[in-house]
Order: structure tokens, then sequence, then C-alpha cells
């Protein structure tokens, strides 16, 4: 038998001089957001990104032109995971399942949220890719169907954003700095400020020591949706 060929290749391995398949534009920022989860947004740069697609980052360039477009598209891919969902329950069950999924998409992607929160995309509101519009039309869907003006919906759902990120961004910064300590005055560091001048924070100890994110997400939907029902029962004028 005779010797296999020294120009056969490797199972599996790309033929030299063979040209590879292109990046669909989703392998390229899933592997983004997974530099920017493992390291943070500093570290998401085309060399590092071309890294970790085994590609030259040049190549990258007809995807995003720069840096900032590259933010942008992990802020794009990450607010497509969004989905508005239908529900026979109403405009309230529709939106508190939307505030609990938003919550839960960006506790998994937290260094995303300053994207998502204070740096949309740079691009007039037309011109930004169409998924980060979907929740917009698909809250005013549900509020308008629910029997408010669109305007008046408009305005709710800047204040329902609002107050997801505010929310969010409090979240995430409720850090513990000894889990391991017993009492909350000294868990959340609390033992630091003068007793005299921040008498109510330092009552509140044990409240701000077990804070629980839900909970309070869940309660400024209530507060929220008792404004809404109110709007909606006494439009103005």
């Amino acid at each position: 038998m005779p010797p296999p060929s020294t120009n056969e290749q490797p199972t599996g391995s790309t033929p030299v001089g063979a040209r590879r398949a292109p990046l669909r534009r989703e392998v390229i920022f899933a592997a983004a957001l997974r530099v920017v989860d493992q390291d943070g947004l500093d570290a998401l740069t085309m060399r590092r990104l071309g890294k970790e697609l085994d590609r030259d980052p040049m190549s990258l360039y007809r995807h995003a032109i720069d840096r900032t477009a590259l933010l942008d598209g992990v802020a794009e891919f990450v607010l497509d995971q969004l989905v508005i969902p239908h529900s026979d329950g109403g405009w309230r069950t529709q939106l508190r399942q939307t505030a609990i999924d938003f919550r839960d998409l960006c506790l998994r992607h937290p260094h995303v949220v300053p994207l998502l929160v204070t740096r949309p995309p740079a691009t007039p509101l037309g011109l930004r890719p169409i998924c980060t519009l979907r929740p917009l039309e698909q809250v005013l869907a549900v509020l308008i169907d629910a029997g408010f003006p669109p305007v008046t919906a408009l305005h709710l759902y800047r204040a329902y954003f609002a107050l997801l990120y505010g929310y969010v961004l409090n979240e995430l910064q409720e850090t513990v700095i000894d889990p391991e300590e017993s009492r909350d005055l000294l868990r959340i560091g609390l033992r630091r400020l003068p007793p005299t001048d921040f008498v109510h924070i330092r009552s509140l100890e044990s409240e701000l020591g077990n804070y629980d994110g839900l909970a309070e997400l869940e309660l400024g939907l209530d507060i929220l949706f008792t404004g809404i029902d109110h709007t909606l029962n006494n439009p103005p004028g």
C-alpha cells in the first residue's frame, strides 16, 4: 500500500489556499459579548475580537467600522434577546414580565448595562438597528391596545424604561464588603459613617444589608402601574 500523500490535510482543518467562509454578524457579536462578559468593555478591541474569532482584525471592519460601532453592535445583540411576551393577563402582566426578563438579561451581562442605559447607539432614532427599536414599538402597542392615547403611551414607555434602567443600575451597585460578616452594619461598611451625620441610613442597616433586587423592582412596578391606572381613569383634559 503506498504511503499517504503529504498534501493531505488533517480532518477538520482548512485546506491551504482555501478561502474561509465569511463570518456572520451574529457570530461576531456573540464573540464580542463573550469578551465583554469575561473582561469588561475596555477589553473589547478589534484585535482582541480577532483573536477570539481566530481571524485577521481587519476582516471585521466590514461589520463594524470602528469601536463605537462595535459597542453599538453588542448592545443591539443583547437587546435582540428581549421579547415582549404575549399574554391574556393584560398590559400589566406583559410589562411586569418584560421588566423581570430585562433585569435577568442585565444581570447575565452586567458589563453591557452601561451600553444599554447611558450610551444608546450613536445614530438618530430612525436610523438605529431595527431590534433596538422593537421594545419601543412593542410597548407602545401594548399600551395603545390597552386604551392609552399614543402620546400618553409614549410618555408611559419613557417612565417605564427609566424605572427599569434605574432599578438595574441600583442593584448592580448594591455590593457587600464582607459576605461572611453576620452584622449588616459591617457587611455593607456602614460603620465608617459618622453616626450623628447619617442617622437614617444607619437605622436602615438591616434593609440595606439584605437587598432583594427582584422585590424592589416589583415594588417599583406596583407604584408605576398605580400611577398608570390613575392616568388611564383620569385622562388629562
